[in-house]
């Protein structure tokens, strides 16, 4: 499965390394995921989704529920 968040849509970017010597290689800048079940009370069931800890937070602010709402109309949800 692809390192990409389900709620934000957040994917890896790619940089630079940079070495003491100033020499740069490529390397890529994952975000943080963390596989988490949140249970849905308006549909009675639970769900299983890869989230960035950022979008944990939005969660705990907002509520899952208008967050996957938001998320779908963004055309980020699966679910």
């Amino acid at each position: 499965m692809a390192r990409v968040c389900d709620i934000t849509g957040k994917r890896a970017r790619t940089g630079n390394s940079v070495s003491h010597a100033n020499n740069k290689t490529k390397r890529k800048f994952y975000p943080n995921l963390q596989k988490k079940r949140f249970y849905l009370p308006e549909e009675d069931k639970w769900i299983t989704l890869k989230v960035a800890t950022s979008a944990l937070r939005t969660i705990n602010k907002n509520g899952i529920t208008a967050v996957l709402k938001k998320a779908r109309e963004n055309g980020n949800v699966l679910v």
